[in-house]
């Protein structure tokens, strides 16, 4: 299942104790933020996530592979994301089972949780 808008501002609402209205309008704010940045060609950098780069791709001759005519695909804008090493560390953790942390890093295996007391 994919995590929607919805549910970022339902976590926000949760976690931070805005009202549903502020979570929304926050959420909103940022990715608009976001969007007017890259559509302006700029790079984003989020430390401990990743970053978002537009590459400019120029236009070139490609073939139709069901008629095998040449075409012309024309110059584009494209969408990169890069993650950071700590995000794929996490994923990757995250995929052999290893707990996670409040704040989103792994535990070691050697370390105790002594939170709960």
């Amino acid at each position: 299942m994919a995590m929607t808008k919805a549910d970022i501002v339902e976590a926000l609402y949760q976690k931070v104790g805005f009202s549903k209205k502020e979570a929304a309008d926050l959420v909103e704010m940022v990715f608009d933020t976001i969007k007017s940045t890259l559509s302006q060609g700029q790079k984003i950098k989020i430390s401990g996530f990743g970053n978002f780069v537009v590459r400019e791709k120029r236009s070139r001759i490609g073939r139709n592979p069901q008629t095998g005519q040449s075409i012309e695909i024309s110059a584009r804008r494209v969408l990169t994301f890069r993650p950071s090493q700590v995000l794929r560390s996490e994923v990757n953790a995250a995929l052999e089972g290893k707990p996670m942390d409040p704040q989103g890093m792994h535990k070691h295996d050697d370390e105790d949780d002594d939170s709960d007391e």
